[in-house]
């Protein structure tokens, strides 16, 4: 087997999920602070996604001994990591209740070889942004001090799942674009209470919405506006937590 097979067997080929798993993560530090734990918390919350991913796939497949390598390698990293930062701050535990149920809607989705369904992502993004709130409790901080910031990620990544849909696999849909447009004028009135850097960029992100679908772009091009977009809500919370 060669070393590019290999990776291609142990990591997952999403793309798009990198950037929902480290924005929000980076977005809780800059809302709260940098605490130790937060190694120990990135190495759980990165392995944690990659042992569920490999869990649905056996869910989808209906053969899990097909991963079995994969599910005990990330299990084995995933494990001792989160222990630590349970170690350290017990408060974390709080937040197994809302993991667990998102967790076990994501599994009923893959059962159901339906993963792609609007729903599902909106899930996940949820999942997602929550590891603000998080690391806002490693930090010992009260999870209001992150609760704007939580916000401000799920409304943009929730807004991408939409968007995203009608520059590919919806393209041609014009309920979804309908859909989406509505979303981003919502997300724009509610982020304009936050200040005048939250409400340009999400101004910015329903411009995109309404005019750039249907204009043909491929998958890449799509991919790295949105890693723009993700930087500049990065700013936009550092801005905040000034």
């Amino acid at each position: 087997m060669t070393a590019g097979t290999r990776r291609r067997r142990f990591v997952p080929p999403q793309h798009g999920a990198w950037a929902m798993l480290t924005v929000p993560y980076v977005a809780g530090l800059l809302a709260a602070g940098y605490r130790w734990p937060d190694l120990p918390l990135l190495v759980a919350w990165l392995a944690g996604y990659l042992l569920s991913y490999f869990v649905f796939q056996a869910l989808k497949s209906r053969r899990p001994g097909r991963y079995r390598a994969q599910l005990l390698l990330y299990a084995g990293i995933a494990a001792p990591a989160a222990a630590l930062v349970v170690a350290a701050r017990p408060a974390v535990l709080w937040y197994a209740p809302a993991y667990a149920i998102l967790f076990g809607v994501n599994a009923w989705y893959a059962w159901r070889r339906r993963e792609r369904a609007t729903l599902n992502g909106l899930v996940s993004v949820a999942q997602s942004c929550l590891i603000a709130l998080v690391v806002a409790t490693v930090a010992a901080r009260p999870p209001a001090r992150a609760l704007d910031t939580f916000l401000l990620c799920l409304a943009y990544f929730a807004g991408t799942v939409l968007y995203v849909k009608t520059m590919i696999r919806e393209r041609g849909s014009a309920a979804h674009r309908r859909w989406s447009i509505a979303y981003h004028a919502l997300a724009l009135a509610g982020a304009a209470r936050l200040g005048p850097w939250a409400a340009g960029l999400f101004a910015l992100l329903l411009l995109r919405a309404a005019v750039l679908p249907g204009r043909g772009w491929p998958p890449i091009r799509v991919g790295l506006l949105e890693i723009a977009n993700s930087v500049l809500l990065l700013v936009c919370v550092a801005l905040a937590a000034r």
